[in-house]
Parts: C-alpha cells; sequence; structure tokens
C-alpha cells in the first residue's frame, strides 16, 4: 500500500461474521483451475489446479507472494481472463459455456469491480460513473437504492463532480458504489487501498465491511496488506499457484503469522 505501514490503518471493533447457511452456494468457485503462460521450457504455471468456493455474503481476502497467482485468480474467476483447464463459476453458471457476449453482459450486470487505479470515465459526473453499467445495459437505476449507495460511501455532495475534482480516497468510493449499484453477485476487489492514504483506506474498507455486513454483499479482494486483510471473514493464501492455506477470522496478528510460516510476503504481484 502506498506510503503506508500496517500500523496505519485503525481497525474498528471486529463485526461478527454473518452466518451463511449451509445450503447457500457460492457466490463464485473454481474447479481445478490451471492457468498457464508460454510453452516449453519457458512455460509458467500461473495457477496449478486450483480448487476454491468463494462464499456468498461474506468477504474473502486473497495474499500470497508475488507471483503466487492471486491476481490471476481473481481475473480468471471474473471473466477477465480464460483459464488454460478447469472450471469457473459465478453462482451457477459455468464462464467456459458463454460467449464474449455473454461474459460481457455477465461482467456487466452480475459482477462489481473496484480497482487500485480506481477506473473512472474522466468525462462522467460521479454519480454518472456510478451508474454507468446500467446505462450500457439500457436500464434506469432504483433511485432509492442509488441514494443510498451514495449516502454510504459519503459522496452524496459530489455527486455532480467530474473525477479531476475528487480526491483519491472519494474517486475509490465512487468505484465501490459503481461495484454495488446493480446489486452483483460477487464485488472483486483488486488491491483497492493500494492507491490510497491511510485515512482513506480504513473508510473505503469500512465501506466494504458493511456493504457484506448490511446488504450481504459478496466480496473477494487480492491484497498484499495485512490490516486489510483483517476485515475479512476469512483469507485465502496461495503460494506457486497454489491453495496452501485457509485462515479463518483473521486479525493481523494471525494474518502475519501466516506469512510467516508461508515463508514469504503478502507482497502484490500475478
Amino acid at each position: 500500500m502506498s506510503g503506508m505501514t500496517a500500523t496505519d490503518i485503525l481497525l474498528p471493533p471486529r463485526p461478527a461474521a454473518p452466518v451463511v447457511p449451509a445450503f447457500v452456494a457460492p457466490a463464485a468457485r473454481a474447479l481445478q483451475a490451471t492457468k498457464t503462460y508460454g510453452q516449453g521450457d519457458n512455460q509458467v504455471r500461473a495457477l496449478d489446479r486450483v480448487d476454491v468456493d468463494l462464499s456468498a455474503s461474506q468477504f474473502t481476502a486473497i495474499m500470497g507472494p508475488s507471483g503466487s497467482g492471486k491476481s490471476t485468480l481473481m481475473h480468471t474467476i471474473a471473466g477477465l481472463d480464460s483459464l488454460t483447464s478447469g472450471q469457473v463459476f459465478i453462482g451457477d453458471t459455468d464462464l467456459s459455456t458463454l460467449n464474449d457476449r455473454q461474459l460481457t453482459v455477465l461482467r456487466r450486470e452480475r459482477v462489481g469491480f473496484i480497482f487500485q487505479a480506481f477506473n473512472l470515465i474522466p468525462t462522467l459526473t460521479a454519480v454518472e460513473n456510478i451508474t454507468l453499467p446500467l446505462t450500457l445495459a439500457g436500464r434506469k437505476p432504483d433511485r432509492e437504492w442509488l441514494e443510498t449507495l451514495l449516502e454510504t460511501v459519503g459522496i452524496v455532495d459530489r455527486r455532480h463532480h467530474l473525477p479531476s475534482e475528487l480526491s483519491g480516497g472519494q474517486a475509490q468510493r465512487v468505484a465501490v458504489a459503481r461495484a454495488l449499484i446493480t446489486h452483483p453477485a460477487v464485488v472483486f476487489a483488486d488491491e483497492p487501498t493500494g492507491n490510497l492514504d491511510s485515512r482513506s483506506a480504513t473508510e473505503l474498507l469500512t465501506q466494504i465491511r458493511q456493504a457484506v455486513d448490511e446488504y450481504q454483499q459478496s466480496v473477494v479482494m487480492v491484497t498484499h496488506d495485512p490490516r486489510a486483510a483483517a476485515y475479512a471473514d476469512r483469507v485465502l493464501f496461495l503460494a506457486d499457484g497454489r491453495l496452501v492455506r485457509e485462515l479463518p477470522g483473521p486479525t493481523v496478528d494471525l494474518v502475519l503469522d501466516a506469512i510467516r510460516e508461508l515463508g514469504g510476503e503478502g507482497g502484490a504481484g500475478r
């Protein structure tokens, strides 16, 4: 996290993890997910037969050293990249059965994204950026839900501002609201606090936690930072393209202990 140390983010009292009945299907999952790059001696196996369920209505963090496969796993489950072999599902939809147009529709309507670089359209206002997925689908926003999101992320008075008129923290709040506007099956967040100062990072993580607890949103976040991971309900650790450990009920100390035991760092990377 740029310009931050592990002690910069202040954690609120940890909320109780949401109760998810056993019969609830995962928000997303991977079965024998394998992804390779290159050929022959130059082949790199970014994912090596990963099996994982990403629980509905919960906040899952994914950690691992550089090159561990954490971002590749997220990108393939989210439909941003394809697997070499194996399957990924959003709900009960096998992404390998979809053509490009169907994948585009699924990503727009059933998946939310929060990126480190915000990815806002510079010529659109905050509220126009938030409602962009609906605009592209030819749908009008639910005004009550839109107002709820604007209040939740704290940008009611910035709704008509362009991205260039927003701070980094405000821009990322817009991105959070955009990710939630369609009531997606799952939200994927890729190092969402990486460009934020400590205060903005804390606010963002609190808002993501609130979306899970109050709106039963399913969230999957790639992060290298133990403080960010401590907001999650569980942490998955990858190494060399494999899932090597799962940590339920994480705290900062437990995450740090797990990183030490695995002999690596949380670091960013593929």
